[in-house]
Order: C-alpha cells, then structure tokens, then sequence
C-alpha cells in the first residue's frame, strides 16, 4: 500500500484523547506536526461514553486543524483479551502456521469467532525446534466498528486499528528500551493500568484493573462526594504519601488524600509484583532492572519515589519523542507537560514509517473493503461505480439501522424493566404509607377525647352557682324516668325539686356501655338561706343551655333533700345528666 505523507494518530483511551500529526520526509523519518490532549469521560456508562467520546473527538480535531485524511487508531487495553500460547514446532510453511494458529484463536478466545476481530503475533523465530510463542489479540467486534465510524464521520479514513499495549512496546523499543537487559513500562491509565515486559525480543503484557479510576473512588468513598468533586480533590492534592517517618502535610484534607493514593499505589505494587513472578516462571523471563512510567495517572507526585522504593530498582517517566523530530512551531514546554502519555501515538506513527517488532491489525473486514473499493472505484466505469457504491450506501445504512432499532429496543426494554421495578418499589412505598396512615388515624382516634373530661370539669366550674358544691362527679347508667304529682315540700322530710318543677324518679334500666359515657351523676350539696328559691334549679337550668349537657329538660334526673339534721339551709342533691356528646372510655 502506498504510504501517504502525512497521517493522524490518535489514542483512545478509557477518559481521554491523544492525537498528533506526522509527516514522512523522503529521506526517513517522522517528524511531529501537531499534537493534543483532552480528557473527556469521568464515571460513565456504556452509551453515555460513546455519545462523549465522539463529542471530544469531533470538537478537539476541529480545535486543532486536524486536516489528515488517512487515520491511524489505538485503543485501550482494557477492552482486549490478549492472551500467549506456546505452539509445537511446526517449520517454516507460513500456511500451515497459519491453520494451527487459527485453531488455538477458536480454543482460545472466549467468544464466539463471529461476534470478535482477532489477530495474532508470532514472537521469536518460527523454526526454533523448541516451539513458537504466538500471541493473541482478540476484541468485540461493535467496539472496533463503534470507533472506526466515530473516525470516519469525521470525513476521514481509518487505515490501521491496533491496541495501546502493542504500539507502546513498538516505540519502547524504537527508543532502545529493553535492548540489554529486561525492562518494563507501567501506563497507569484512568480505568485501567498496563505492564508491558521489554526482554531483548520478548513481548508480555498484563492489564491490571487498578488505576486513577480506583483512587477517585476512594476519594469519593472516604468523603462522601460525587465522584466528580472527588477527581478536582486528586488532581488538586493527589501525592503518594511517603513511607515511615515524615512530615504530613499541614492540610488535613491532603494528608488524607495522599494516603488514599499510597493505599492504591501499594495494591498497584502488589499486583506488579504478582505479574513479574507470572511471567519469570510461565515466560521464563529475566528479572526487570528498570521500571518506566507512563500515563496520566502516573504524574502525581512522589509515585516514581515510591515504585522505586518498593522494587529496588531505578524508576523514571518513559519519553517517547527521543526518535521523532518535533517542527519548528511546536511548543515545547507544553509537549513536555504531556509526553509520558504520547507513546501510543508515537508507536502508531512508527507504524506508518517502519517496520515494528509487532504488528497487529485489527480494522474490521468490512471497513477494509470498502477502502479497496475505494481505490479501485476510477478503474469501474463510472456509472457501474456509482451504482455499486449506491447499494453498499444503502445495505450499509439498513444494517446501521437494524443494528441502532435493536440497540434502541434493548435500551427500551431495559428501561422499562427498571421503570417496573420502580413502580413496584413505588408501591410497596404506598402500601406501607397506608398502613402507618391507618395507624396513625387509630390513634389520633384515641387521642381526640382525652380533653374530654377536663373540658367537662372546667364547664361544671363554670356553670356550678356559687352557694353550691360537688362531691361527685361519675358515669352513670341512663334512668327510668316516672312523672308523679307535684307535692309541696315539708320541712324536715324529703325534698324534691318536684316542687318547681315536677318530681323525676327513676331506677338503672340498663348499664352504662363500656365503650362510651352518655351519662354523668353529679351529687352535691348546696346552701340556700331561702328555702324557697333552691338553687338547684339555677343549675338545671345552667345544664340545659351548655353546649356540653343535653337540652332536653326530660333527660336530667335531679333528685333533692333536706341536708343534715342540725342545718336546715343545707340541701343534699342527687343529678343524673346526659352529656350532649358521649364520651369514649
């Protein structure tokens, strides 16, 4: 294929873009142009990523001028299974090689081969008698389309699609790292964390789920805050506390911060520290004598101080910009800030101007074809060429459809489902809202009298006359109430207010109710210099006109006698009452 002078290089990483633009002069080399970071995606889901992701792409190229027509892409580690086999010898017939290791890729890969885009590696030299070391990329293949048609809408064509991992290894190498002894390369990323081995010609690679992701929701986790004020915290306090005796820091919320990140870190160590005995004795690799890093989440400070402390071996920041001439109107200082993670972007580069230790491609078959048919459009006629290009237009369009309605039928149908349960807990919710609603009219209910009875004391105080007074105050069962005819008092005897009012007698028909008080007995004495004006009869009438007694003159029993023997002005009186609303016992 023919290569074009000049190619734009883009990273994709789990939360952030890289893209730079290289051209190839004649005489050999590749020479920077133009780069640009931007970090896009915090604590996304699946789509929500997506619709981010192709945003920042679209607005950083047309931020920088990105005019490159041909694209070459990376993406994370985190979304590929890479996995080594060991093969048997098999010789130098590339075609038999080739039908053995297509039958370890269906052994191997942990999807069906339909649903994927794989490809392999052969690493060290294919006629060694004592086997061949063969590595495997394996991806979904929606990821890989997903991407390439957030690059093509762009108006731009992908020509190769490879893995961070590899084109890492590509420009560690061309940067003479690895040559003599083992080294290896630790890309702290923001979800994910990569540890490639350079071992003379040895490639290894392991993914490690442990990264700037995991510190922020700690952050988040130790505070009690969203996860996006937990990531200002980090960028803005974020060190590696540092190990023994030492001074902290005097803000309580850095101290705390930074042993947050230690803790990580420390996990971080004991996972590279499980991957390096991995690959000395699966590998049979020789032991690292040095540690680079890489990565954005790798800059905070004292993390070389502490990987270097830990493993006991010299650690640095891996610059990759040693074998790329930079043009004259790119800032350095800014480059600088920036380069340790540029290494994808510089393997992709080597990629176009030579030949790389590894090589993977893994742009889809469909986006390949359509690129060859691309260059072989001028040798069609042209309307022949238009017409072919019109069905693949619209088959292409349906499949998109078909693929985007089933897509959005699968976000329905999950909606809906959480939509249900969320009615259900709804309710629950409701039913329990009834219940304690029910509850609390029971005993609301039961509260409501309570007043009852002193607001009946503080109306009998109110209405009693003055020369009167009561000694009892009861419920009652209500009276059999007989009428018979009046009778003037004698002195001395019974009296009764049958006198001025008509004798009442009666007798308990019935107990009074358990449930409630309808009736009151009131018994009492009362004073009267003046036997002829009882004042009996003032309370009775009192009675009649309060809004708490009955004002039915036949439902008030009152019965009366002269008082004790050595006081004829002190009358005994026996009242019977019905209350005007009963009361609940």
């Amino acid at each position: 294929m023919a290569k074009s002078d000049s190619i734009l290089a883009i990273d994709i990483g789990a939360c952030s873009l890289k893209l730079a633009s290289f051209s190839f002069p004649a005489t050999g080399g590749l020479v920077l142009q133009k780069f640009a970071y931007t970090e896009f995606a915090g604590e996304l889901r699946d789509d929500e990523y997506k619709l981010a992701m192709r945003e920042a792409l679209r607005n950083i190229v047309a931020e920088h001028g990105f005019d490159e027509k041909t694209v070459y892409f990376s993406f994370s580690g985190q979304e590929v299974f890479i996995r080594f086999v060991d093969l048997p010898p098999i010789g130098g017939d590339e075609s038999r090689i080739r039908q053995v290791v297509e039958f370890e890729a269906k052994q191997n890969v942990p999807f069906p081969i339909e649903e994927v885009i794989w490809d392999y590696q052969l690493i060290g030299d294919i006629a060694d008698e004592s086997g061949i070391e063969t590595m495997f990329v394996v991806v979904k293949r929606d990821i890989v389309e997903d991407l390439t048609m957030a690059v093509e809408e762009l108006g731009k064509e992908t020509s190769l699609v490879d893995v961070a991992p590899t084109v890492a290894y590509n420009a560690a190498r061309a940067n003479g790292i690895g040559e003599d002894d083992c080294a290896i390369i630790l890309n702290i990323g923001g979800k994910c964390s990569s540890l490639l081995f350079i071992d003379s010609g040895k490639f290894f690679v392991r993914p490690i789920p442990i990264a700037g992701f995991t510190v922020t929701q700690q952050i988040s986790k130790e505070f009690g805050i969203p996860f996006e004020d937990a990531e200002e915290l980090k960028k803005k306090h974020g060190f590696v506390a540092l190990g023994g005796a030492y001074e902290e820091p005097d803000s309580e919320v850095a101290a705390t911060v930074s042993k947050i990140v230690r803790n990580v870190m420390t996990r971080l160590h004991g996972e590279l520290n499980r991957s390096i005995n991995v690959y000395r004795s699966q590998r049979k690799g020789s032991k690292p004598a040095k540690l680079y890093l890489a990565g954005g989440s790798s800059v905070m400070a004292f993390t070389p101080r502490f990987f270097s402390d830990k493993l006991k071996i010299p650690v640095e920041y891996f610059n990759p910009f040693q074998v790329v001439s930079l043009a004259p109107h790119i800032d350095k200082e800014k480059l600088a800030e920036v380069a340790h993670m540029f290494s994808e972007v510089i393997g992709l580069g080597l990629r176009h101007a030579t030949e790389c230790p590894i090589e993977i491609s893994l742009l889809p078959s469909t986006v390949r074809k359509q690129h060859e048919l691309k260059r072989k459009t001028p040798y069609f006629l042209a309307s022949a060429a238009s017409l072919i290009l019109c069905m693949l237009i619209f088959l292409g369009a349906v499949d998109h459809n078909r693929k985007r309605s089933e897509s959005l039928v699968t976000s329905a149908q999950n909606t809906l489902q959480k939509t249900n349960a969320m009615l259900n807990k709804i309710n629950d919710a409701k039913e329990k809202l009834d219940a304690e609603t029910a509850g609390y009219k029971t005993a609301a209910d039961l509260l409501a009298p309570r007043d009852r009875w002193v607001a009946l004391l503080d109306e009998l105080q109110r209405i009693l006359p003055d020369n009167m007074w009561l000694v009892r105050i009861a419920p009652a069962s209500a009276p059999v109430i007989k009428t018979e005819n009046t009778r003037k008092p004698s002195i001395g005897g019974g009296f009764s207010v049958g006198s001025f009012m008509g004798e009442r007698r009666g007798t308990s028909k019935a107990k009074a109710t358990q449930s409630n008080t309808e009736w009151i007995e009131l018994k009492g004495y009362s004073l009267s210099l003046d036997f002829n004006t009882v004042t009996v009869q003032i309370l009775n009438d009192r009675l009649l006109k309060s809004p708490l007694f009955t004002n039915n003159q036949k439902e008030i029993s009152p019965k009366m006698q002269r008082g004790l023997g050595y006081n004829d002005n002190l009358f005994k009186f026996t009242m019977v009452v019905k209350l005007a609303k009963p009361i609940k016992r």
